[in-house]
């Protein structure tokens, strides 16, 4: 189907990737938009904005590098640096569950800021990636499993936003020409889940389709490379208004965009946060830590507790359940 003018916003335009095709110059595309999703993720930990909008806007990063690929296991983008944000992870399995979380220091975030003494809670500035995360990289790990090999692809963080430091990952690699706009903000409206502030954040990427693929290989490369520059200068030209707009379907947002083009519209696909810890899984964690070192695990009650950084579930073990798990490992 071909992009529309017409449609009715509703929540399945959310948590949801829609691709596109331009076939008049040659790109692919996808249109990410997630919202409750990152009202479960983000909202349970209660980070101050300024982390909690770059955690946003790397899970709709995360969600949008991840759909662009064809694999069976776990897609993960992971931000590092020695800024007041030290870590951000988040991760998107093949089928659609997604999770994040960050690791900050909040004295050094007050000053980064400017908002010492203040009590604020102040947003992340624009151009936040050198003053949050200072000198770090960003990651992006495909495992499919322990009988494949694991792909990594590792670059500095360089450039003012997450964006452009994905720019610099494509450009440096072996990929094809890709452009990608990202936009997150957290409402102050009562409409969340819990009544609340609504996260929405949306990622628009455009990629060049090889000549073979495109059904192109008679077009000559400096039509190529003016097709190209013509995709990115419209992907440019949405706002961060239209890409967040909760009124706005998707399919007419792409129609604005690219409605000279006929934007060929394929099935959505759906997302969900969703986390994979569980008993079993912390039982191996403690196994490959010696009992006599579980101390500093150890809650006032003598408990041993270990809390998933993702969903802050928490996990207890008294010391029949550290007998079952010991005696498991023997």
């Amino acid at each position: 189907m071909t992009a529309s003018s017409e449609g009715k916003p509703s929540d399945d335009d959310w948590d949801r990737v829609l691709p596109f095709q331009l076939d008049a110059l040659g790109v692919r595309g996808r249109l990410v938009r997630l919202g409750p999703s990152l009202d479960a993720i983000i909202e349970r930990h209660g980070y101050p904005l300024a982390v909690a909008r770059p955690l946003a806007e790397a899970m709709v990063l995360c969600t949008a590098l991840a759909t662009s690929l064809k694999y069976d296991g776990i897609f993960t983008l992971q931000i590092s640096g020695d800024g007041p944000i030290r870590l951000l992870v988040t991760d998107l399995t093949s089928d659609g569950a997604l999770r994040g979380y960050a690791q900050f220091d909040s004295w050094k975030l007050a000053v980064a800021l400017g908002a010492t003494g203040s009590g604020g809670n102040a947003d992340a500035p624009d151009g936040y990636v050198p003053k949050l995360f200072g000198q770090g990289r960003l990651a992006f790990t495909v495992d499919q499993g322990r009988h494949t090999e694991r792909y990594q692809g590792v670059v500095p963080l360089e450039g003012p936003t997450l964006a452009d430091c994905a720019h610099t990952y494509f450009r440096q690699s072996e990929q094809l020409p890709t452009g990608i706009k990202i936009a997150a903000r957290r409402d102050q409206t009562a409409d969340g889940p819990s009544g609340g502030p609504r996260w929405r954040a949306a990622a628009l990427v455009v990629q060049q389709m090889p000549e073979f693929d495109a059904g192109r290989v008679d077009v000559d490369q400096e039509q190529r490379e003016d097709d190209w520059r013509k995709a990115v200068i419209l992907m440019a030209s949405a706002t961060e208004t239209e890409m967040l707009d909760p009124a706005l379907p998707g399919t007419t947002l792409l129609f604005r965009l690219f409605h000279a083009e006929g934007a060929r519209l394929f099935e959505r696909r759906a997302f969900a946060a969703r986390c994979r810890c569980s008993r079993a899984r912390i039982d191996g964690v403690l196994k490959s830590i010696k009992r006599e070192e579980l101390a500093d695990l150890r809650d006032p009650q003598g408990l041993v507790a270990v809390t998933c950084e993702f969903c802050s579930t928490q996990y207890s073990y008294d010391e029949s359940d550290l007998d079952r798990v010991y005696a498991s490992a023997a």
